[in-house]
């Protein structure tokens, strides 16, 4: 269910210059890092690209876009 929240102008900003560049709204750029850190949190021994490559082959693997590995 939505909720509104308050929000410091400062955030709001940042959060906007990011979106901007990420073609995204403000507050899916919000969503995106509080999902990014809440997975930092629960895994800190991971680094944050390797963190955004997992998330990319999820999402690559939900939408079939799968290539087979050969080992060799």
């Amino acid at each position: 269910m939505p909720q509104s929240i308050k929000l410091s102008d400062e955030l709001l900003q940042e959060a906007g210059k990011y979106a901007a560049v990420y073609s995204r709204s403000i507050p899916k750029q919000i969503e995106y890092w509080s999902r990014i850190g809440r997975i930092v949190e629960e895994n800190p021994d991971l680094s944050y690209d390797f963190i955004k490559e997992i998330l990319l082959a999820k999402t690559e693997s939900e939408n079939g876009k799968l290539t087979k590995y050969i080992f060799d």
